[in-house]
């Protein structure tokens, strides 16, 4: 019977998909679906508004940057107020700011209220990926922030070509509270999570006032900020690239890109599991690389999939093995800065991308965008390949 007793035991704590694992998934894929719609329409509605290149992505730029700033008050907040209540809160900001939208006229206005968007999205991002990570098994992390991040990669599935379908029929009034109202019902299932209590610092004097990232995360999170540049690109020009140059099938794009990250989302977390990231960061980047090329020259439609397929393999693999890279070298107490650090440079990556890509289209068009992106995967590869050599220096030297 105690043999049997422990058995069970330890096959329910490699489960996975616990009832709370679940609810996640559902919440986080609701709350992406609602972002992932607003993503392409944004610069359509800046159109609208009167603003050009370089509102866009100051516009998309200042909502990346305002998550960034609040991510370490989210990262503390988790690791001692609990994260329930940080996610909660998020959630309702979130909800609010997007339903904002639909009733304003000047672009001022909405600057604003992407800040607001901001401190919604940074609160709930970061919570949702530190309460995923206390509900997978540590054997499993791997694999589990793989299937978990599958919640997020069907909503994008889905997200912006729904969104630009939706821009076409309906207004964007209509369309923002649509966008807020599936942030609502993330919030509902949110309420049903049964969160894991906060680990307890094990020497609280030892604590610095100047603490806003996780040092144990920092490798993983400075490779992932040259990656997501690239999504700044496509994230906020894009569409409108694609209609300059007369090519059509862009809500195909996001479907096929979002549908070979799902792809890889179910075998790259097992490969960091069994063999490490060297075998999913190498392979994925290179991958990025070639997408950013094809956009550069992007001479039609099959182009255009073909590149989406293949940013969608290699973000798909890099992006999760990375977060489980971070969370894993971070102490139990650590795990929500270790989350905080690394959305951080998730969103310095997009913000800055999409600010300093405003810029580049507004002067030399937007093919030199996606030239660009692909200079900043290079860094990433040579900076990785580095951090190996220096790492297999100091195991040979002890």
């Amino acid at each position: 019977m105690g043999v049997n007793s422990a058995v069970h035991e330890q096959v329910t704590k490699e489960k996975i998909w616990t009832k709370d694992f679940v609810l996640i998934c559902l919440a986080n894929f609701f709350i992406f679906l609602g972002f992932q719609m607003t993503l392409p329409t944004l610069p359509l509605f800046v159109n609208e508004l009167g603003g050009s290149d370089q509102l866009i992505g100051i516009i998309v730029g200042i909502f990346t940057f305002s998550a960034l700033l609040l991510r370490p008050y989210a990262g503390h907040a988790l690791d001692s107020k609990g994260r329930q209540f940080v996610y909660m809160t998020g959630l309702a900001i979130f909800v609010i700011s997007v339903a904002s939208f639909s009733y304003i006229t000047s672009i001022a206005v909405l600057l604003l209220m992407r800040v607001v968007q901001g401190v919604g999205w940074g609160f709930s991002t970061t919570a949702t990926g530190t309460i995923a990570t206390d509900l997978i098994p540590e054997k499993r992390r791997g694999e589990g922030m793989g299937y978990f991040g599958l919640s997020g990669n069907i909503a994008l599935a889905f997200g912006p070509a729904l969104g630009l379908q939706l821009a076409g029929v309906i207004s964007f009034t209509q369309l923002f509270l649509i966008c807020s109202a599936l942030g609502f019902i993330a919030f509902l299932l949110s309420a049903k999570i049964k969160y894991k209590k906060v680990e307890e610092a094990p020497v609280k004097s030892t604590t610095v006032k100047f603490d806003v990232f996780e040092k144990t995360a920092l490798e993983p999170a400075i490779l992932l900020f040259f990656i997501t540049v690239t999504f700044g690109g496509i994230a906020s020009f894009l569409p409108l690239y694609a209609e300059e140059k007369g090519i059509a099938g862009i809500e195909l794009y996001f479907l096929v890109f979002a549908i070979f990250l799902m792809v890889s989302r179910t075998f790259a977390g097992k490969i960091y599991d069994t063999r490490g990231h060297i075998y999913v960061f190498l392979p994925g980047t290179v991958l990025i690389f070639v997408a950013m090329l094809l956009l550069s020259w992007l001479p039609g439609t099959t182009a255009l999939l073909i590149a989406a397929g293949l940013y969608g393999l290699g973000f798909g693999s890099v992006q999760p093995a990375l977060q489980a890279w971070a969370v894993n070298k971070a102490p139990a107490n650590r795990k929500g800065m270790a989350n905080a650090t690394f959305f951080s440079s998730f969103d310095l990556g997009v913000g800055l991308g999409a600010i300093v890509f405003g810029q580049l289209a507004y002067q030399f068009g937007y093919a030199i965008i996606y030239l660009t992106a692909a200079s900043s995967v290079l860094l990433s590869i040579i900076l990785y390949i580095y951090l190996l050599l220096r790492t297999r220096a100091r195991y040979a030297e002890s």
